[in-house]
């Protein structure tokens, strides 16, 4: 019995997340909730569900607080030198565009949202590519890998998903995966130079003054979007007020701009991303410590911290609740016994030769599940199963969390994610023509992750 209702529990769930029938929160806590009831939890089910928020707690913790660093990081300048210096650098070479727009997609997905890292890689690059003549279409494959490249940082949805799904530190899933990542990285770049040099080939060198691209950057940008192509007029009211915002959060004028502690803020986000990989604190506790500082250095009074803080509100409350109510069904999915009765089940049907290899067949097939079916889906209710099952072969869960976030580069491309469909439709260029060029090159980076953490030891074979 309890095999059917946790299948059916994972079966409703999915299904209510991919017709989008409800929320992911209300998913999340509904369900489980009505399931739980009926494996006979009773009033016990409060007692899972608080389990569950305890164990989920520091993941919570740290997705607020490195919200708020970054975008405070984002809010006062840090990145702005290297959007001018990208600027600089590219000139008239359509190569130097494509590697600058790789450049600069990796650092601002720091922040771990894909929608703030296409709103600002396209309206600060998009129109050198109207300019030159290269295809918007290489800005969509270049930014959507950096930035899906990217996604497996600690405070990115997929690992923090894993950990929390499988009771984990988003720490201990990541740092043994850097390797895994600086590869991918790499790779991400290798495909910028590809691209770039076909479209140097394609379109010859033109003449154009960096004074004149700064000029067209500062001046058009609030327009860039609508000059895109057939996109621009087929925006919606909804991202042509997002764009607004986001070009506005890249005015020189900006009120919110730091100058003076420029330095300053860059050499505490490194130091916070050095201590970060040494792994000597907490990742939440090291977000706290290093938001407070940023917080009090470039907002001294009290109001203007609390606007700081408001201005990134709206993605601080929905990722937070996602993970509160994350531990609603892994509460009860622990708390009823439904994970180990389904692991059980697993076992008798799959074939003990392909046991000791669950992890890398979770890796594998992280590929197509997480394109078809959204990470809150697969990490809450596939990759529990399977880590239960590969538990039986004495496969650590870190191990299948690792194998599982591997699949990110594709899963990113998905018409699941909402991001994806921002850049291209900022970029004016179809979906189709976004995977014709994406597909099989994410799918390459996700193999090679997979095959670099295999063979340094950090994924079992």
């Amino acid at each position: 019995m309890l095999v059917t209702l946790g299948f059916l529990m994972v079966a409703v769930f999915m299904f209510l997340i991919l017709t989008k029938r409800a929320t992911p929160v209300v998913g999340l806590t509904l369900v489980p909730v009505a399931f739980g009831l009926l494996a006979g939890a009773g009033l016990g089910i409060g007692d899972m569900i608080t389990d569950g928020i305890k164990s989920l707690a520091p993941t919570a913790a740290l997705l607020f607080f490195a919200i708020i660093f970054f975008g405070i990081m984002i809010d006062v300048g840090l990145f702005d030198p290297l959007v001018k210096l990208i600027l600089r650098m590219v000139r008239d070479d359509p190569m130097r565009l494509v590697v600058g727009t790789a450049v600069l997609a990796m650092v601002v997905s720091l922040d771990g949202d894909g929608s703030t890292t296409f709103i600002i890689v396209t309206s600060a690059l998009l129109p050198l590519y109207l300019k030159l003549g290269v295809s918007p279409v290489v800005l969509t494959v270049i930014a959507g890998l950096s930035n899906a490249t990217m996604n497996i940082i600690p405070w990115g949805g997929p690992t923090v998903r894993a950990a929390s799904a499988l009771g984990l530190s988003p720490s201990d899933v990541f740092v043994p995966m850097v390797p895994s990542l600086i590869v991918g990285l790499i790779m991400v770049l290798g495909f910028a130079i590809h691209l770039g040099i076909m479209e140097r080939r394609r379109i010859g060198t033109l003449v154009l003054t960096s004074e004149r691209i700064l000029e067209k950057v500062g001046n058009g940008g609030s327009s860039s979007t609508g000059s895109a192509g057939t996109g621009g007029s087929n925006d919606s009211e909804d991202d042509g007020g997002d764009t607004g915002r986001f070009i506005d959060g890249l005015d020189p004028k900006r009120d919110t701009l730091r100058p003076k502690l420029l330095w300053f803020n860059a050499a505490l986000t490194t130091i916070l991303l050095v201590v970060l990989v040494m792994d000597i604190l907490p990742i939440p506790v090291l977000f706290m410590i290093a938001s407070s500082i940023a917080l009090a250095v470039n907002f001294p009074a009290v109001k203007d911290q609390g606007e700081a803080i408001a201005r990134h509100s709206s993605s601080i409350v929905s990722v937070v609740a996602m993970v509160l109510a994350a531990a609603v069904l892994t509460g009860v999915f622990q708390g009823t016994g439904m994970v180990e009765a389904m692991a059980e089940w697993l076992l008798q049907v799959i074939p003990d030769a392909m046991g000791p290899h669950l992890a890398v067949i979770t890796g594998v097939l992280s590929i197509p599940l997480t394109f078809f079916m959204t990470n809150d889906a697969f990490y809450f209710g596939v990759l529990p199963v399977l880590s239960e099952t590969a538990a039986q072969y004495g496969i650590e869960p870190v191990e299948m969390a690792r194998a599982s976030i591997t699949g990110q580069a594709v899963h990113m491309q998905s018409p699941l994610v909402p991001a994806i469909l921002l850049l291209v439709t900022l970029a004016g260029v179809s979906l189709a023509d976004h995977h014709k060029k994406v597909l099989w090159r994410a799918g390459l980076i996700s193999i090679t992750m997979l095959v670099v953490g295999v063979g340094l030891g950090q994924i079992p074979f």
